[in-house]
């Protein structure tokens, strides 16, 4: 008989970093032999009210009441994986209550979502709230994340069999310049870069690819906006020649996976990105892509690989070679399977 695994991710297949830590192991979690049970804590009309900039607070007494239906349930799981909290801005010590005591806890973590709380402008949310990832990740019997700034490291991965290395002619003309994340993320990193290399894409006659910036296509000058779905975003970035992943030198961005580079690197593209957290372990600098910190090397590295498509090519190279070897489902599956086997396995005797 095959042990019950719930996983209390926070959103849909819609958000990325659930998408991507939990629901895509599922057939190695199936073959490790447990019965998953996915639930999301958000769903897919939440997140597309968050991207549109409406206000979302009105339904959360709704999810909230849902996921207190899920922490009380009969049976018990065997297991229970976490992405970052159960109960996001609700205290520690009201979250631990209603998590089943005699259930091991897995959390994961692809963000420093710590500092949400530790690090908030407003002092009784730091009071409240500062310690509570803390509390969480010592009540749990495994912790996992994306970024060696927490502890279990297992880096967010791609399918190989989704990622392919499109076949392109490599020239100098009509190169796109590729970004991919979420409109937030556009309006708070890539939005800047864009204006940053400007000038250096219009004297190449070269384009900007943005997808997922805006929920609706269209095109400004020689910025091209894509909308995001699941099923067209591999394709979106195989049309891309050069993948960018910029980001401030901060707490939270040190937190971050890369998952971007991976993605740009698994479809055979050079990357140019900031050298920030774990971006500085994923681009080799020189080999599979450049690390750029001010605007005169993000311009200098853009306008060097704008000018070298056979440059562009051997670091395409080299990044897909890295990705198969150490950021692919392929390799990660069967180890986080095998880890929460582990714990489940401690669990029964304990």
């Amino acid at each position: 008989m095959k042990d019950r695994l719930l996983v209390l991710s926070k959103y849909s297949r819609l958000g990325a970093s659930s998408r991507l830590r939990t629901l895509q192991y599922r057939r190695w979690l199936e073959d490790a032999g447990f019965t998953v049970e996915y639930s999301a804590l958000f769903d897919d009309r939440y997140l597309q009210r968050l991207y549109s900039g409406e206000k979302t607070h009105a339904d959360l007494v709704k999810y909230y009441r849902k996921r207190f239906s899920q922490l009380r349930q009969t049976p018990r799981p065997r297991l229970i994986w976490v992405e970052y909290e159960a109960l996001p801005w609700l205290p520690w010590m009201l979250e631990r209550a209603l998590l089943p005591a005699s259930v091991p806890i897995v959390s994961d973590y692809d963000d420093a979502v710590f500092h949400r709380y530790d690090r908030h402008r407003l002092a009784p949310v730091r009071w409240l709230l500062g310690q509570k990832i803390d509390h969480f990740m010592k009540s749990s019997q495994l912790v996992m994340a994306g970024n060696a700034v927490h502890v279990e490291v297992v880096p967010t991965v791609v399918d190989l069999s989704a990622y392919s290395v499109r076949l392109r002619s490599f020239s100098n003309t009509a190169v796109r310049v590729g970004w991919i994340g979420t409109p937030n993320t556009w309006n708070a990193f890539g939005k800047t870069l864009h204006t940053q290399i400007t000038d250096t894409l219009i004297a190449h006659g070269a384009r900007f690819c943005a997808v997922g910036a805006e929920l609706e296509a269209g095109r400004v000058g020689n910025l091209e906006l894509i909308a995001w779905s699941e099923d067209t975003e591999v394709d979106a970035i195989q049309s891309m020649d050069i993948g960018v992943m910029p980001l401030p030198d901060t707490p939270w961005a040190s937190g971050k996976c890369g998952y971007k580079l991976i993605q740009y690197m698994a479809c055979g593209l050079p990357v140019v990105a900031s050298p920030v957290g774990v971006n500085k372990e994923i681009v080799e600098h020189g080999v599979n892509g450049f690390l750029a910190k001010s605007d005169k090397e993000w311009r200098s590295a853009i306008e060097t690989l704008l000018s070298d498509a056979d440059l562009r090519r051997r670091m395409g190279a080299a990044g897909r070679k890295k990705v198969e070897d150490r950021y692919s489902l392929q390799v990660w599956g069967p180890r986080v399977s095998q880890m929460l086997r582990v714990v489940a396995d401690e669990g029964r005797k304990a």
